[in-house]
């Protein structure tokens, strides 16, 4: 999942993406976009790797695209940001939070630029659809039923409603895949606060809305960081500075994002993968390795808690926490899994 960076120019955007990559920003790539990966904080991880004490260990990343800052003047420049945009499976609208700004009115203002744009890529092809339909044309009867399923969405945007708000079946879900609709795309919103200060009145408006927000000084602390060692405590004491915020945000990130974590663990290696929620021990199976679910016959499961709280596999069978499921299990979060399989 690439998890775009997105904001207006100003917002602090590409110092986040510093902070929580480690990726110096590259101005070439200031017009197409930037990619980094940045480790999962995850104690469940650190306990697998302190018990196997393994040879290799691999966390869970997640990929980070710091996308182009969009003008606030809503002229022609913005379309080819927003297009870089629509890369992006996930939004992380990094606000600026910062004296005379207003945060409220900043995250309002970005979400009606993407109804825009998502209203345009709508209308652009019901236009299309219209004039397939009123032609004799081998595909009239598939426009037809298309537009039929387009139509109905592009009412819910003109009424103003965000599209991850609205239900969608499952054959609307189809014909917009490739649409990239970035109302539909899961959003946190990242207040930059100019330093440890919160005001939770604006959360709490933001999240009366609906949004998911996380606050934290993020610029502030990547200027911490930047500081000889020696500096860096009395710096961070004078702007009241305690825990960095990278691990909580990372987290935020994660979670917004509807994944999970599960493991492949033992003396070899320890690995954390990603997954959406609500996937299969299938699909577990072919994020590992494609032969794995090809041959796939069953999975044995446990939770790395019961693992960890226990002390080891035959005190999990004991305690009757260790299952064998079929194709079908739904993973959970913290799931540790061995594949069996034909090859």
């Amino acid at each position: 999942m690439k998890i775009g960076l997105v904001g207006y120019q100003g917002s602090g955007k590409s110092s986040v993406f510093e902070l929580l990559t480690g990726t110096k920003p590259d101005p070439s790539k200031s017009h197409s976009g930037q990619v980094g990966m940045a480790v999962l904080p995850d104690a469940r991880f650190d306990g697998l790797v302190k018990h196997y004490n393994p040879k290799k260990i691999s966390p869970a990343k997640i990929e980070l695209f710091d996308t182009p800052g969009l003008s606030r003047e809503h002229g022609e420049s913005n379309n080819q940001r927003i297009s870089v945009v629509r890369e992006a499976n996930a939004l992380v609208h990094v606000i600026g939070a910062y004296a005379g700004g207003d945060p409220v009115a900043d995250a309002r203002s970005f979400e009606d630029d993407l109804m825009l744009a998502d209203l345009q890529v709508l209308q652009n092809r019901i236009e299309r659809l219209e004039l397939s339909v009123k032609k004799n044309r081998p595909d009239r009867e598939e426009s037809a039923e298309e537009l039929l399923l387009v139509k109905p969405i592009e009412e819910q945007l003109q009424a103003g409603k965000l599209l991850r708000n609205v239900e969608f079946n499952a054959d609307q879900e189809k014909v917009t895949r490739s649409f990239s609709l970035l109302t539909r795309k899961p959003q946190l919103i990242l207040l930059n606060t100019a330093d440890a200060t919160v005001d939770e009145s604006v959360v709490k408006q933001l999240t009366d809305s609906g949004y998911r927000v996380v606050a934290a000084p993020l610029g502030l602390e990547l200027e911490v960081q930047a500081l000889e060692e020696s500096e860096r405590a009395a710096f961070a004491a004078d702007f009241g500075l305690k825990d960095p915020s990278r691990n909580r945000v990372l987290r935020a990130i994660f979670d917004a994002t509807e994944q999970i974590t599960f493991y492949t663990s033992d003396e070899k290696e320890v690995r954390a993968w990603l997954l959406r929620r609500g996937l299969s021990a299938l699909d577990a199976a072919g994020t590992i390795h494609s032969d794995l679910a090809r041959g796939f016959i069953r999975a044995e499961i446990m939770a790395v808690d019961d693992l960890l709280r226990l002390g080891s596999e035959r005190e999990v069978k004991a305690a009757n926490l260790h299952q064998t499921v079929g194709k079908d299990h739904v993973m959970r979060d913290g799931d540790e899994i061995v594949i069996k399989f034909s090859v």
